[in-house]
């Protein structure tokens, strides 16, 4: 059991180191899928019930076959036969007359063996089998000894085989051996005599040569022959899966000796070199990307996207106004939007429906006392007038100040009699629906009336009273409702006749 308990070991040892070498790149293993037949001698040294050991020799024959491998290990199985003496001397209490034995035996049987590979040419390798013993115990002289001549026991016994030795490979298929072995009986005749409890054994030294056959061609050495090679040309040195072709890690397609992304994630297209794509060269490679058409030399994220720093919505490339406060609704631009054209963005806007052309403060809502007046083209189009400053409080009766604000479309409207006008009324937020409706209207007809009297055609101008609607500025604030008390006059067509 001690011979199987160390062979176990060394065998589970060799198997180990095959396997950690198998994760690198493999040499050519010359000892797979092939038979050897070989030849050796040497010899014993036994360990019988004599005090005693004489050497003597062996001669030994076998038959393996080394199964395909594309690492650097390999098992193979073999049987041989071997003939040779084993031989003691030494005062036995059981025996009488001699001091000096030798015996002659003849060995069957067969086994397993593993063999590693440490280059080209050196193979170390272990074996265990099992074999029938048939032993000739005589003298010194070659005389019968008394137990074997009456037939005490019979001249054969199963033993245990185990030995281990080195190849060197010395061309192709020839390699030089040396090996030591121990061969363990299950009977204690071997000496004739039979005495305590252990049983006789005896240990081997031998030396010979191999010869291989049989190997198949294995054109790219990779281990795999080329009638199961999936890919015979693969370089020399590569390491291969079982099919023969060149190992791929991360089944990316790209085989793991031109991969420079050996540890690319499942199910990601790579380019050539086995790195992840990345087509619009960001950095982000597209499977993770989720902005793959941004264009070169942009900054980007760690989701492939273009920095916006102002979070704005407009990437830092494209925008103009790239410190743009956080919730300010911007352009295309990235600058803040200004609905109503007055130079105050909306988000700082507190009058954001002022009408085109007219003059604002910081706040965006137009100077209190301010007379609105808008020229196109060389011609006043448009006239806001201040309910506070040209009405009396409350009431639709002009002040003194109207007057000298309308002068300049009066002009306009008598320049161009076909032109055609809205006069239109607003009040505040303050007060019922209805009654800024007819105060809004009142004041718009007080307009109207006047400039007829100057002489604007009646049929040119069109009044409205819109009372609370189209604020042009907060309800909410003193200020606010003053600038929403107004009348506004705008050109409405030039082309009605």
């Amino acid at each position: 059991m001690k011979l199987f308990t160390f062979i176990s070991l060394m065998l589970l040892g060799f198997a180990q180191f095959n396997l950690a070498q198998n994760e690198e790149t493999p040499r050519a293993n010359v000892m797979s899928s092939v038979w050897g037949l070989t030849g050796e001698a040497g010899l014993t040294f036994g360990a019988t019930d004599y005090t005693k050991s004489k050497m003597s020799t062996i001669g030994k024959a076998s038959l393996e076959y080394y199964f395909p491998s594309t690492g650097k290990g390999n098992f193979g199985l073999r049987i041989f036969g071997s003939t040779g003496f084993i031989a003691g001397k030494g005062v036995s209490p059981w025996l009488q007359p001699t001091q000096e034995f030798s015996t002659k035996i003849d060995m069957y049987g067969g086994g397993a063996l593993y063999t590693v590979s440490l280059g080209d040419a050196i193979y170390p390798w272990v074996g265990l089998g099992v074999a029938n013993m048939w032993f000739y115990p005589k003298d010194a002289n070659g005389n019968v000894l008394p137990n074997y001549t009456a037939q005490i026991y019979r001249k054969f016994m199963l033993v245990y085989v185990g030995d281990a030795g080195l190849r060197i490979m010395v061309a192709k298929n020839v390699s030089v051996n040396i090996a030591g072995g121990i061969v363990m009986g299950t009977k204690d005749w071997l000496d004739d005599v039979q005495s305590g409890s252990n049983k006789d054994m005896l240990y081997t030294a031998t030396a010979g040569l191999s010869y291989y056959f049989g190997r198949a061609q294995d054109r790219d050495r990779d281990g795999v022959p080329d009638a199961y090679d999936a890919c015979p040309e693969t370089p020399i040195g590569i390491q291969v899966d079982e099919f023969g072709c060149p190992a791929d890690t991360d089944g990316d397609g790209v085989p793991d000796y031109m991969d420079k992304c050996a540890d690319t994630p499942k199910e990601v297209l790579v380019d050539a070199t086995g790195c992840p794509l990345d087509a619009d060269g960001d950095g982000v490679i597209d499977k993770l990307d989720k902005c793959d058409n941004t264009p070169a030399g942009v900054k980007v994220d760690a989701a492939g996207c273009p920095l916006d720093s102002d979070g704005d919505g407009v990437p830092d490339y494209l925008d103009k106004c790239s410190n743009t406060p956080a919730k300010a609704t911007v352009g295309t631009d990235g600058c803040p939007l200004d609905g109503d054209g007055d130079g105050v963005p909306d988000y700082l806007d507190k009058c954001p429906n002022t009408a085109k052309g007219v003059q604002v403060d910081s706040a965006g809502c137009p100077s209190k006392k301010e007379t609105v007046v808008i020229v196109k083209q060389g011609e006043l189009e448009t006239l806001i007038l201040s309910g506070d400053t040209n009405f009396e409080f409350n009431k639709s009766k002009l002040l003194p100040n109207a007057y000298t604000v309308l002068e300049g479309i009066i002009s306009t409207m008598q320049e161009h009699p076909k032109y055609k006008w809205e006069v239109g009324g607003y009040t505040d937020g303050i007060g019922s629906v209805s009654y800024n409706k007819k105060l809004s209207r009142q004041r718009a007809q007080a307009i109207v009336d006047y400039l007829v009297r100057k002489g604007v055609k009646r049929n040119n101008l069109k009044i409205v009273g819109y009372g609370k609607d189209n604020p042009i500025a907060t309800n909410e604030t003193l200020e606010g409702r003053s600038m929403n008390r107004r009348v506004e006059i705008k050109l409405l067509s030039k082309d009605i006749k």
